[in-house]
């Protein structure tokens, strides 16, 4: 990728110290650590975005389902899985006896 651009920022003193130290004990340039860190924090913000899109729809056609009737309470889904865990339970407690 092309170089182009130049980014100037201002930070304290001490962590620019730091970082600089830190960059050289692990003999890399700092702009290079920089972009790297840069180009993680753009993923993780398109990533985040994309799972709040997910959640979002997921929402929806759950208030779509129980508008319709088509859903369960949570009362109802609690006890089908507290069922559920009762049965493992007794299930693990012959495994293991």
């Amino acid at each position: 990728m092309a170089k182009d651009a130049v980014f100037t920022m201002k930070l304290e003193a001490e962590l620019r110290a730091e970082f600089l130290a830190a960059t050289e004990a692990v003999h890399r340039p700092a702009s290079q650590v920089l972009r790297e860190l840069m180009r993680d924090f753009v993923q993780r913000q398109r990533e985040a975005g994309e799972y709040d899109e997910f959640m979002r729809r997921k929402i929806e056609l759950a208030r779509s389902s129980m508008r319709a009737g088509i859903g369960r309470s949570n009362e109802e889904v609690e006890a089908e899985f507290a069922t559920r865990r009762s049965q493992l339970c007794i299930l693990a407690t012959r495994h293991l006896g």
